[in-house]
């Protein structure tokens, strides 16, 4: 019998501990890890103790597991303590969630751990031959190593950003957003990108009127095929969402609570809030003078290093690095892959003689409606794919992406989370698509009549 669970809401492993010790961790059909035993052979002690460091707060909690001892200062530019960003078009915006539960990291915690915390200072510059970081506001500081996680910034809206217009970012951002929507009126979202996806439910949650706009077919189009992206487009249309997919945004005239946003197909939407999700771009300008490659973020190795700078890492969305398996650099803009990267960052700061090579399964998850979407793995782009389920029949399905007929390149899942662990080790291990279909149509039943 299970004895220990955590929530994977609250989780910043997402269920790795599970990939790396499936004997001793598994997952139950609400989406909970389970601890299957409480003893743990001294043979297995490394594997499992490995397979939980998987659930970190960040690359400076990880460093002092992984025995660093030197000075640790978290530069920040946000007075924050620093929190978690998932929950930001969710339950935060919601009003579900109080800040303080999305705390990653405390005043107290901090101390305990002799974190030095420096926020409210822009990093300004770097000077790599010196090893010197230059902050606003603040004198220069020493460093042995250098992590940087400075994040991306939304892309300006090309219609200004005057009070009623906003972008989703920071726990600021979600503040100012939902103080507007409480104050009713219809929300107009640019982008049917996942922020914009999951901020138009939750605000139809709230009882908005909500219209989407996006100049793509279908909502994620970048990620899924037309087949699925009409999946998603339904489940908005079913839960009152207007949505106006194929066309732009020419113009937006108007005021707070009063815009008009023009249309490039000749219409116009009447909303009292906007926001603009467009995308994001990585905060790396500041770098432009450091010496260290830029392009598209900070260039790095297979190691989260550097190429010019052995001493200096980076991770999350301003780190673009050489990932191994896939034979060419990626960056990717999810929350998980920052989470994974600062392990393997702590891990190789201190282990300079073995360093590990970053490889991961990409994983990203979003909350919609009623919907638990979770794709895991590279999906998208010109590959087949083999549906599993169906999201009227049974109400829960998964994709899984192949190039060639074979092999799982990723997978994307509704409502299953036995599915994801199921794609999730058999990516792992090379399981085949006809595998995993044969061990995963077994467990689909037709949804009750009347569910949606």
């Amino acid at each position: 019998m299970p004895v220990v669970k955590a929530d994977l809401e609250a989780c910043q492993g997402y269920a790795n501990c599970i990939v790396g010790a499936s004997d001793y961790f598994d997952l139950d059909d609400d989406g909970v890890v389970v601890l299957l035993k409480t003893e743990v052979p001294e043979a297995d002690r490394a594997r499992v103790t490995e397979a939980a460091r998987s659930c970190p707060v960040s690359a400076l909690v990880s460093l002092r597991l992984e025995g660093y001892e030197g000075e640790i200062v978290l530069v920040g530019e946000e007075t924050e303590l620093p929190y978690d960003k998932p929950p930001l078009s969710k339950s935060v915006l919601a009003g579900t969630t109080d800040e303080d539960s999305i705390r990653l990291l405390t005043q107290e915690q901090a101390d305990a751990d002799s974190i030095r915390l420096l926020l409210g200072h822009r990093a300004v510059g770097l000077d790599v031959a010196e090893n010197l970081l230059k902050l606003e506001g603040y004198e220069p500081l020493h460093y042995d190593h250098l992590v940087i996680a400075t994040g991306a910034s939304p892309r300006p809206s090309p219609w200004g950003s005057p009070p009623g217009i906003h972008v989703l970012r920071t726990l600021q951002d979600a503040r100012e957003l939902r103080g507007d929507l409480l104050r009713g009126g219809a929300l107009a979202v640019i982008g049917g990108g996942f922020i914009g996806a999951e901020a138009a439910a939750t605000a139809r949650g709230l009882g908005l009127e909500v219209t989407i706009i996006d100049p793509v077919p279908v909502p994620m189009s970048r990620i899924f095929n037309p087949e699925i992206g009409q999946w998603f487009a339904d489940l908005h249309l079913d839960n009152g969402v207007n949505t106006m997919f194929g066309t732009g945004v020419e113009a937006i005239e108007g005021e707070e609570g009063n815009f008009s946003v023009h249309l490039t197909n000749g219409e116009s939407v009447q909303a009292a809030t906007v926001l603009v999700g467009i995308g994001v771009i990585p905060n790396d300008a500041w770098l432009s003078a450091s010496g260290l490659l830029v392009d598209n973020g900070v260039v790095l190795n297979e190691y989260c290093q550097a190429v010019d700078a052995a001493n200096v890492y980076a991770v999350g969305d301003v780190a673009r690095w050489r990932h191994q398996k896939h034979g060419e650099d990626v960056r990717i803009e999810h929350w998980t892959n920052a989470v994974e990267q600062a392990t393997c960052v702590a891990y190789n700061i201190t282990h300079p003689n073995q360093p590990r090579a970053y490889t991961p399964i990409e994983y990203v998850w979003s909350d919609q409606h009623d919907w638990k979407i979770q794709v895991v793995g590279r999906v998208g782009g010109n590959v087949d794919h083999v549906l599993i389920g169906h999201p009227e029949v049974h109400g829960r399905f998964v994709a899984l992406y192949t190039t060639d007929g074979s092999t799982v390149r990723g997978a994307a899942i509704v409502n299953w989370p036995k599915a994801l662990l199921a794609c999730r080790l058999g990516m792992a291990k090379s399981t085949t698509v006809q595998e995993l279909r044969a061990k995963l149509e077994p467990q689909l039943e037709p949804q009750p009549t009347g569910a949606s």
